[in-house]
Protein backbone atom coordinates (compact mmCIF):
# COMPACT_ATOMS: atom_id res chain seq x y z
CA UNK A 1 0.00 0.00 0.00
CA UNK A 2 1.10 3.69 -0.82
CA UNK A 3 1.49 6.22 2.17
CA UNK A 4 2.22 9.28 2.91
CA UNK A 5 4.06 11.82 5.23
CA UNK A 6 3.67 15.57 4.79
CA UNK A 7 6.29 17.62 6.41
CA UNK A 8 8.28 21.11 6.16
CA UNK A 9 11.56 19.75 5.50
CA UNK A 10 12.99 17.01 2.90
CA UNK A 11 14.80 13.89 4.73
CA UNK A 12 15.90 10.93 4.05
CA UNK A 13 16.52 8.82 7.10
CA UNK A 14 13.74 8.75 9.67
CA UNK A 15 15.15 8.89 12.93
CA UNK A 16 12.26 8.56 15.99
CA UNK A 17 14.63 10.34 18.27
CA UNK A 18 13.58 13.16 16.08
CA UNK A 19 9.75 12.97 16.05
CA UNK A 20 7.43 15.08 18.33
CA UNK A 21 6.54 13.05 21.53
CA UNK A 22 3.15 13.39 23.10
CA UNK A 23 1.13 12.58 19.49
CA UNK A 24 -1.64 10.45 19.42
CA UNK A 25 -0.42 7.14 19.55
CA UNK A 26 3.46 8.32 21.29
CA UNK A 27 6.22 9.58 19.96
CA UNK A 28 6.73 8.04 16.49
CA UNK A 29 6.54 8.46 12.36
CA UNK A 30 3.36 9.21 11.36
CA UNK A 31 1.74 8.59 7.86
CA UNK A 32 -1.57 8.57 5.90
CA UNK A 33 -2.88 6.54 3.28
CA UNK A 34 -4.62 9.59 1.86
CA UNK A 35 -2.44 12.17 0.05
CA UNK A 36 -4.38 15.12 0.29
CA UNK A 37 -4.17 14.70 4.39
CA UNK A 38 -0.40 14.47 3.87
CA UNK A 39 -0.75 17.64 1.74
CA UNK A 40 -2.62 19.35 4.28
CA UNK A 41 -0.18 18.23 7.10
CA UNK A 42 2.78 19.75 5.00
CA UNK A 43 0.72 23.04 4.23
CA UNK A 44 -0.30 23.26 8.47
CA UNK A 45 3.65 22.37 9.14
CA UNK A 46 5.17 24.98 7.31
CA UNK A 47 2.74 27.74 8.67
CA UNK A 48 3.33 26.01 12.58
CA UNK A 49 6.78 26.59 12.25
CA UNK A 50 7.22 29.32 9.92
CA UNK A 51 10.21 27.50 7.74
CA UNK A 52 10.49 25.52 4.92
CA UNK A 53 8.08 24.19 1.78
CA UNK A 54 5.03 21.80 1.86
CA UNK A 55 6.69 18.59 0.74
CA UNK A 56 4.68 15.03 0.85
CA UNK A 57 6.85 11.92 1.13
CA UNK A 58 5.78 8.53 -0.72
CA UNK A 59 5.80 5.40 1.03
CA UNK A 60 5.57 1.65 0.20
CA UNK A 61 3.98 -0.53 3.01
CA UNK A 62 3.47 -4.00 2.84
CA UNK A 63 -0.01 -4.22 4.51
CA UNK A 64 0.04 -8.06 5.49
CA UNK A 65 2.26 -7.40 7.87
CA UNK A 66 -0.42 -5.61 10.01
CA UNK A 67 -1.71 -9.24 10.70
CA UNK A 68 1.79 -11.34 10.16
CA UNK A 69 2.36 -11.36 13.59
CA UNK A 70 5.92 -10.25 13.28
CA UNK A 71 5.04 -7.02 15.05
CA UNK A 72 2.97 -6.05 17.80
CA UNK A 73 -0.07 -4.26 16.50
CA UNK A 74 -2.93 -2.57 17.60
CA UNK A 75 -5.78 -1.12 14.86
CA UNK A 76 -8.61 1.16 15.94
CA UNK A 77 -11.03 0.39 13.44
CA UNK A 78 -13.03 3.64 14.05
CA UNK A 79 -13.52 5.92 17.44
CA UNK A 80 -14.36 3.95 20.88
CA UNK A 81 -13.54 5.05 24.84
CA UNK A 82 -10.50 2.80 24.32
CA UNK A 83 -8.94 4.58 21.37
CA UNK A 84 -10.02 7.63 23.58
CA UNK A 85 -8.25 6.72 26.29
CA UNK A 86 -5.55 5.67 24.04
CA UNK A 87 -4.94 9.00 22.60
CA UNK A 88 -5.03 10.66 26.26
CA UNK A 89 -2.58 8.18 27.87
CA UNK A 90 -0.41 9.10 24.79
CA UNK A 91 -0.68 13.14 24.65
CA UNK A 92 -0.49 13.38 28.44
CA UNK A 93 2.87 11.45 28.48
CA UNK A 94 5.29 14.08 29.25
CA UNK A 95 7.60 12.54 26.61
CA UNK A 96 7.44 8.89 28.13
CA UNK A 97 6.35 6.38 26.27
CA UNK A 98 3.63 4.55 27.04
CA UNK A 99 2.90 1.76 25.04
CA UNK A 100 4.72 -1.19 23.41
CA UNK A 101 3.33 -1.09 20.04
CA UNK A 102 5.57 -1.01 17.02
CA UNK A 103 2.72 0.48 14.84
CA UNK A 104 -0.84 1.38 15.54
CA UNK A 105 -3.32 2.04 12.86
CA UNK A 106 -6.19 4.06 14.12
CA UNK A 107 -8.23 7.35 13.64
CA UNK A 108 -6.80 10.54 13.51
CA UNK A 109 -7.65 13.13 16.49
CA UNK A 110 -7.90 16.41 14.76
CA UNK A 111 -8.86 19.66 16.47
CA UNK A 112 -12.82 18.83 16.87
CA UNK A 113 -11.38 15.84 18.77
CA UNK A 114 -8.98 17.49 20.36
CA UNK A 115 -11.80 20.10 21.41
CA UNK A 116 -14.24 17.09 22.79
CA UNK A 117 -11.64 15.20 25.12
CA UNK A 118 -10.28 18.60 26.83
CA UNK A 119 -14.40 18.25 28.10
CA UNK A 120 -13.69 15.05 28.95
CA UNK A 121 -10.38 15.64 31.08
CA UNK A 122 -12.63 18.70 32.90
CA UNK A 123 -15.01 16.26 33.27
CA UNK A 124 -17.72 18.31 31.61
CA UNK A 125 -18.64 15.05 29.71
CA UNK A 126 -17.86 11.41 30.31
CA UNK A 127 -16.64 8.81 28.35
CA UNK A 128 -19.90 7.72 27.01
CA UNK A 129 -20.28 11.52 25.67
CA UNK A 130 -17.40 11.56 24.89
CA UNK A 131 -17.22 8.72 22.32
CA UNK A 132 -21.19 9.08 20.96
CA UNK A 133 -19.74 13.06 19.87
CA UNK A 134 -16.99 11.58 18.10
CA UNK A 135 -18.76 8.52 16.22
CA UNK A 136 -20.31 11.28 13.85
CA UNK A 137 -17.31 12.74 12.80
CA UNK A 138 -15.68 11.45 9.56
CA UNK A 139 -12.33 10.60 10.85
CA UNK A 140 -9.02 9.84 8.46
CA UNK A 141 -6.57 6.58 9.73
CA UNK A 142 -3.02 7.35 10.61
CA UNK A 143 -0.69 4.94 10.94
CA UNK A 144 2.04 5.46 13.53
CA UNK A 145 5.11 3.81 13.52
CA UNK A 146 7.15 3.67 16.79
CA UNK A 147 10.11 0.99 16.58
CA UNK A 148 13.11 0.82 14.47
CA UNK A 149 11.79 -2.64 13.76
CA UNK A 150 8.47 -1.18 12.28
CA UNK A 151 10.45 1.59 10.49
CA UNK A 152 12.28 -0.83 8.98
CA UNK A 153 9.03 -2.13 6.96
CA UNK A 154 8.39 1.19 4.90
CA UNK A 155 10.50 2.21 2.13
CA UNK A 156 10.40 5.73 0.40
CA UNK A 157 9.30 6.06 -2.86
Amino acid sequence: MKLYHGTNIDFGEILLSRCRPNKDFGQGFYLTDIRSQAEAMAVRRCEFEELGVPIVQEYEFDESMLSAGVFNVLKYEGVSAEWAEFILKNRMAKGQRMHNYDIVVGPVADDGVVFQLNLYMQHLITIETLVKELTYRQLNNQYFFGTERAIQQIRRV
